[in-house]
């Protein structure tokens, strides 16, 4: 089989590289890739949003299945573009993206469904808005309607905060369109869970859940970013609330979205908060999370081109969708100065024997030699019996990894073990 990805990211590498476990995979294209993923695909040079060169690419080459990403194309449409002419698809169609793609289409859904979630208003109008924010509860969450790279979510602690951030997405326009609209709503707190999920419409299988580490610093400091590095279990989300966000969240989700048309196929990203009142769901996104797919898929032990296709064949009832028991911990090697401005161009060395546990971010190939290009450079994942162990041992490999100007957080996972009571 001739297989496509959409994208270029440590989420592409870590897909890439299990799609290549099954053996009927004979070649993988990845556009456009990274100077990493090359040594496991063939990268070309066509941008993940220039649907109508994807398209040509996955004709004019055969593509038996083509997995889509990131969420821009997939709200541009890439899946509907791809499916037309006749090529299978993994992620959502257009219409079903928009669960990400417009916070404000996915906040009234939850309220009309029931789903539970921070209470919101709603504002298109900017001096509405400031004048809302007069009477709001503080802190409150600032978010742009569209996507924006991630950073369209603003947590402010002060009235000054947060019409300085209404200001800059509304009269800005920092995030472009995307601001057109913003969602002013509750500020909720307790643990974050992020947990995956397979779905074809119709059955749903969450993976296993994971933590992330947002801030660019030790000890949760420092701005927020894409993600630093993430464990898998994340301790906090039990088989009680496993249950119960299945009841509430999950498949209510999947119902609304049927019931509006928008039948969801993919993967369904859940961002949970564990508040005092139950679980919420902070976000979705139609899609794998970044840096969640590097400690999620390793622990995969069905195959994932066989689970893949059954989200597209509506088969996924049938299809068995097994997870390792074990323990996984990815550290994110950075470019110091991420995530505001850095540096390019060093060259980047990783010791052979753990090559397997790297997922390439931010890299390009010149010269024979690979180099930084991005703000997240690589991911190193380590999986183990226990998560102290998956820890350690992942820093351990960090060490095999060098690159001037290379930065990492020195606390992934602490959290994770103290709610365990190991640290």
């Amino acid at each position: 089989m001739r297989i496509l990805i959409v994208g270029g990211g440590g989420r592409e590498h870590a897909i890439i590289k299990k799609l290549r476990e099954n053996k009927d995979v004979t070649e993988i294209f990845a556009l456009p890739g990274n100077g990493g993923i090359a040594k496991d695909a063939k990268c070309v040079t066509i941008g993940a949003t220039d649907i109508e060169a994807v398209v040509k690419f996955a004709v004019d080459n055969q593509i038996d299945y083509a997995v889509v990403a990131p969420d821009d194309p997939l709200v541009l449409g890439c899946v509907d573009a791809l499916e037309e002419k006749g090529i299978p698809c993994f992620g959502p169609k257009k219409n079903a993206a928009i669960i990400e793609g417009s916070k404000v289409f996915s906040k009234n859904l939850m309220k009309k469904y029931g789903i539970p979630t921070a209470e919101y208003e709603v504002f298109n109008d900017i001096d509405k808005a400031l004048a809302y924010l007069d009477s709001a509860p503080i802190p409150t969450v600032i978010k742009a309607d569209g996507l924006a790279l991630g950073k369209g979510v603003i947590i402010a602690n002060t009235i000054e905060e947060a019409k300085k951030a209404v200001t800059e997405i509304m009269q800005d326009k920092k995030f472009g369109k995307s601001g057109d609209q913003i969602v002013i709503e509750e500020f909720l707190t307790g643990p974050e869970v992020s947990v995956l999920s397979f779905t074809d419409g119709e059955t749903i299988v969450p993976m296993v859940s994971s933590m992330d580490h947002k801030r660019a610093l030790d000890n949760d400091m420092g701005l927020n970013t894409g993600g630093m590095g993430t464990v898998a279990p994340n301790p906090y989300y039990t088989k009680e609330i496993a249950d119960e966000c299945m009841q509430k969240i999950f498949l209510p989700t999947i119902d609304a979205m049927n019931k509006e048309g928008r039948t969801f196929k993919g993967c369904l990203y859940f961002g949970l908060m564990l508040t005092e009142k139950g679980p919420k769901v902070i976000e979705y996104n139609c899609r794998f999370g970044d840096p969640e797919t590097q400690v999620v898929l390793p622990l995969l032990e069905s195959d994932l081109l066989t689970v893949m296709q059954a989200t597209t064949n509506g088969t996924l009832k049938e299809t068995e969708v097994k997870f390792s028991s074990k323990n996984a911990c990815c550290v994110v090697v950075a470019s110091k100065g991420y995530p505001v401005s850095y540096e390019k161009g060093y060259e980047i060395t990783i010791s052979p024997e753990i090559e397997n546990n790297v997922y390439v971010a931010g890299a390009v190939q010149k010269d024979r030699k690979l180099l930084t290009s991005g703000g997240r450079v690589l991911g190193v994942t380590a999986v183990e019996e226990d998560l102290e162990t998956a820890i350690k041992s992942a820093y351990e490999k960090v060490d095999k990894v060098h690159f001037d100007n290379a930065f990492y957080r020195h606390d992934i996972g602490k959290r994770a073990l103290e709610a365990k009571g190991e640290n």
